[in-house]
């Protein structure tokens, strides 16, 4: 109870709500002018914010409604959406084997290239962090084709690369590995493309080692001086301090391995080959839509996408509560 309606109990004193709240607020939203002065600030603060919330309406909640709509109907952009209900849906999953492969190829993409991603740009940035001379070189060098590696000139190189006698298949034939090239290989170019996302790893690694230069060294001593090896320093004590980088990490390294797409394209001309074990969900979802113009069951392919994405971003923030540790919790 506050002062002023303990006063008013006491002495019976009779004052109105809004006469007490008048009372109780500070005193400099009293004085004349103040009130104006502050819508004028709040008038401000949401004229600059207006450009953003035109953009975030325009550019992202009223395209997303639409493609919401698309997914229910037959549209080819020359004639006029017509409404076919689940139909998309249905077809996606019973009628499409093209789909299903290509889920899979992403799924085995997702689950094999992500983890590969974390454990190469956590051990390299645990090398980092214990190397005074030279680390801000190695950290820019690293760090370097998490810049490049998404542009189309990447791309074009690392088909080169991996083509029949290009460079890494001369490099493997001299210790009498005779693969005939990677790109073409239905077994190969899978692995390949995994490759080229774990040599992005840039990013990973520079949050990985901002994350381990705010661990404490004197736990490490502490660990050191019960008689904990490296192995078990790095089990107790670096991996929970760690966890929440690694929580982050491994969320924006799903969603973003869900996501590929330029690299595919190149590296496949566009077709999705060979056999198909390059036709990520994403390039399927753009040769249906722009290349044989049906938007709607684009449009539906793009919401099971999302859907798919925004279910394991849910399991990930409710399980995260048994093995991410942060500063301060009560755990």
């Amino acid at each position: 109870m506050t002062t002023t309606s303990t006063r008013v109990i006491v002495t019976g004193q009779k004052s109105s709500r809004r006469a007490l709240l008048r009372r109780e607020r500070p005193e400099h939203l009293n004085r004349p002018g103040q009130k104006a002065r502050l819508r004028r600030e709040s008038l401000a603060g949401y004229t600059f914010l207006l450009p953003w919330l035109i953009g975030f309406l325009g550019l992202t909640i009223i395209p997303m409604a639409y493609s919401l709509y698309l997914s229910f109907t037959s549209y080819n952009i020359f004639q006029p959406p017509k409404w076919i209900g689940l139909d998309n849906y249905i077809r996606m999953f019973t009628d499409d084997p093209a789909f299903i492969q290509s889920a899979q190829i992403t799924l085995i993409y997702v689950l094999v290239g992500t983890p590969i991603t974390l454990i190469a740009a956590l051990l390299v940035a645990m090398l980092l962090n214990f190397r005074d001379k030279g680390a801000g070189f190695f950290r820019s060098s690293f760090y370097a084709p998490s810049l490049i590696g998404g542009s189309v000139s990447v791309a074009i190189v690392w088909r080169a690369m991996f083509a029949a006698d290009g460079p890494v298949d001369n490099g493997l034939s001299l210790f009498g590995i005779n693969l005939g090239g990677w790109v073409g290989n239905p077994d190969l170019v899978l692995p390949m493309m995994i490759l080229l996302s774990v040599w992005m790893f840039g990013a990973t690694m520079v949050i990985f080692l901002a994350g381990l230069k705010q661990i404490p060294k004197e736990l490490y001593e502490a660990a050191e001086m019960d008689g904990a090896g490296p192995f078990h320093r790095f089990r107790a004590v670096t991996i929970p301090l760690l966890s929440p980088v690694i929580f982050f990490n491994l969320l924006l390294g799903l969603i973003g391995a869900f996501q590929v797409f330029a690299s595919a394209y190149i590296i496949s001309n566009g077709s999705g080959g060979p056999a198909g074990m390059t036709n990520f969900i994403t390039l399927y979802l753009y040769k249906r839509g722009f290349s044989d113009g049906q938007m709607g069951y684009a449009s539906a392919i793009a919401w099971v996408l999302l859907i798919v994405v925004a279910i394991i971003a849910f399991i990930l923030f409710r399980t995260q509560r048994s093995w991410v540790h942060y500063s301060g919790d009560s755990k």
